[in-house]
């Protein structure tokens, strides 16, 4: 258990000194991906249960990296396969996986609060892994590390998340965790694209134009259009999103020396990003992002199961 957490389903509920231990933790373990041998006896016996009713390619393998790397034993369930699609309620499901006495379940889902009902009908570990448009906290984890490696502090760092924000999950908690960690954080995009209530997540500010906030800025977070959470028509086309809210070559010039660009993926060319920005080999963190996400989904399994102590060493 981590410093009384038992779960990863809300990182609004971890202090910065907390989330700065993840992050330490993270480090370690990224010393221990780049050796000939990356696997480590650190959760040797313990059994994970990736339980992915949605699909996903980046979250999901990266967990099975991370557990495998860890010595975990673990099982994939989910999918077309999934009880649940037979019509068996997710409480049952739980239920029968809890019945192979397992240690930590890995949840994604389209529903959100599914990690939440898993962590009370189950006594093992819950991680978030995405869920509905509520939040995706190892998502959050893994950007920060990329922008704490590049910048190597929040305090005062000015963060703007671009795009789709009324249905990211990502920003239901990457905001919060910025904010915990001391970042200045505005959200940009058009009104049709923003929640209700813009000031519930948190972000200081509220911005319609890309252009007028992205000279302040020193990291620029771009967000895939939810194309399949959409209601109606947002934006005329596609095409004069890009004009407005793309970052572009042309945009470049507005933006800060050291500024970075992050995106959680897939990315859209043409839409969210021209064929420039996402592979700009000072700017874009995109493909440290990805690297990130083994590194801190084994931080947070090794801290939440009680890894043994001399994991990191052997």
């Amino acid at each position: 258990m981590f410093n009384n957490h038992k779960h990863l389903i809300d990182i609004s509920e971890y202090s910065d000194s907390e989330l700065m231990t993840i992050l330490q933790t993270a480090k370690a373990f990224s010393e221990v991906n780049e050796r000939a041998i990356k696997k480590v006896p650190t959760l040797k016996g313990k059994t994970i249960v990736n339980m992915f009713n949605e699909p996903s390619t980046r979250t999901r393998s990266s967990f099975e990296l991370a557990e495998k790397r860890l010595s975990a034993d673990t099982l994939n369930f989910g999918g077309s396969s999934t009880s649940t699609v037979k019509g068996e309620s997710l409480i049952d499901t739980v239920m029968t996986l809890d019945a192979y006495k397992i240690d930590c379940i890995v949840v994604r889902d389209k529903h959100a609060g599914a990690p939440y009902i898993v962590s009370q009908a189950s006594p093992a570990v819950v991680i978030d892994a995405g869920d509905g448009k509520h939040g995706h906290p190892t998502q959050a984890l893994l950007d920060l590390y990329s922008i704490w490696e590049r910048k190597g502090s929040f305090d005062g760092l000015k963060v703007g998340v671009v795009g789709d924000i009324g249905h990211s999950r990502v920003c239901g908690s990457l905001i919060p965790a910025l904010k915990i960690m001391g970042a200045e954080v505005t959200a940009v995009g058009p009104n049709t694209l923003m929640p209700p209530r813009p000031d519930i997540l948190g972000a200081d500010y509220v911005s319609n134009s890309l252009d007028d906030v992205l000279p302040d800025l020193d990291v620029v977070y771009m967000l895939r259009i939810q194309r399949e959470r959409l209601e109606g028509a947002p934006f005329p086309s596609e095409r004069e999103y890009h004009q407005l809210y793309g970052l572009t070559k042309a945009r470049e010039r507005l933006m800060r020396p050291d500024a970075i660009v992050c995106h959680p993926g897939p990315i859209n060319r043409g839409v969210e990003f021209d064929s420039y920005m996402p592979d700009h080999p000072e700017r874009s963190v995109i493909l440290d992002q990805v690297y990130a996400g083994i590194c801190v989904r084994m931080a947070a399994l090794y801290l939440l199961l009680g890894g043994a102590d001399n994991g990191l060493a052997s």
